[in-house]
């Protein structure tokens, strides 16, 4: 196989040290709270709740995005030194970019759900029923397979000039990547943050209003929309300015030098996107809430009675025995707590 030649030599120990740490971190962090989300999606979804639909495609995103670490970590260690084929490189660059849009399409699909939810209840409710949920679903996943496939029409695997193989990275930027940028920033950032934007000002004005809805629960919509919102902004948003200014600018390697440390560095948070998402959960139930809390709690407990009992071992053995009955009761609460058969919506 014959590769192009990248004719930029990037320093990459960006790489090196911020990636591989943080991707590490993503994956200790999300693998569990993801698998967790999973579980609670799949309650709602057994509850008939539309929304879990697009909670569990979601979340079904990210994990198959923390699937695809592992490889570029390899890649990472090997010194940005790809040792697959080209079409792993090009199922693994899929799953790592690809994964930002089907999630910001996710995040919309959750935005204006609870717009029309709160501010028309009535008039759109055919509209918010699982089979709508599963067909935007499926139009949100097809939408970025089609523009997948243009990706792996063209060659994704090329030879820098330390005789490295390079996975996903042109420097300077190719021309047939530009249109595609476009599209991604325009339609793939832009304008879901218009819709971002109008949903999140629309509820909270619509809650503030409203006198029928409990404290408790205009404060988890508005948790809900705000997280929503904030996940967006932090994730997406510096990725998406320095992949514009890229494409408007990037002509020569002179330019792709100097933006490269930034441009990278806004690609490293959108995987916190993996870790942020979990967190929607939070204020999608109460009793979902309260079980994080109630175990986080349990957990605080046992670690300062174990931390208690370590220093008094040699002088009150009374007093660990006492902790460690406690320990065996929060062990209990903690095993009732899991079994939770429904999520209240």
């Amino acid at each position: 196989m014959s590769e192009d030649l990248i004719n930029c030599t990037i320093d990459h120990r960006i790489h090196q040290y911020l990636f591989s740490s943080t991707y590490i971190l993503v994956l200790l962090v999300g693998f569990p709270t993801n698998a967790y989300s999973l579980y609670h999606a799949w309650l709602q979804l057994r509850a008939r709740n539309e929304l879990g639909v697009y909670l569990l495609n979601l979340t079904l995103s990210d994990l198959l995005y923390l699937a695809s670490l592992p490889v570029w970590l390899q890649y990472i260690f090997y010194g940005d030194d790809w040792v697959y084929s080209e079409w792993a490189c090009k199922v693994c660059g899929f799953l790592l970019y690809d994964n930002i849009y089907i999630s910001i399409g996710f995040l919309c699909c959750i935005s204006i759900d609870r717009y029309l939810a709160v501010v028309y209840p009535l008039r759109f409710s055919s509209v918010r029923t699982m089979k709508a949920a599963a067909l935007v679903s499926a139009i949100v996943w097809l939408k970025e397979l089609a523009v997948g496939i243009v990706f792996f029409q063209h060659r994704e695997l090329s030879r820098d000039n330390s005789n490295q193989l390079v996975c996903f990275e042109h420097y300077p930027m190719q021309l047939w990547e530009k249109p595609i940028n476009y599209y991604r920033f325009s339609v793939g950032y832009l304008f879901p943050l218009g819709i971002l934007s109008i949903s999140y000002f629309r509820v909270l004005r619509a809650v503030g209003k409203s006198a029928g809805t409990q404290t408790a629960q205009k404060k988890r919509i508005k948790h809900l929309v705000t997280i929503t919102i904030i996940i967006f902004l932090v994730c997406f948003s510096p990725y998406h300015i320095f992949l514009l200014v890229r494409t408007l600018l990037e002509t020569d390697c002179a330019f792709a030098e100097k933006i490269f440390d930034y441009y990278h560095f806004s690609l490293l948070l959108t995987s916190l996107n993996c870790v942020a998402d979990p967190a929607l959960y939070c204020f999608v139930s109460e009793s979902v809430q309260n079980s994080i809390y109630e175990a986080a709690e349990a957990c605080a407990n046992v670690f300062c009675c174990c931390s208690k009992c370590q220093s008094s071992y040699n002088t009150d053995p009374v007093h660990c025995g006492a902790a460690a009955s406690f320990n065996n009761s929060t062990g209990t609460s903690v095993v009732k707590l899991l079994q939770q058969p429904k999520v209240e919506l």
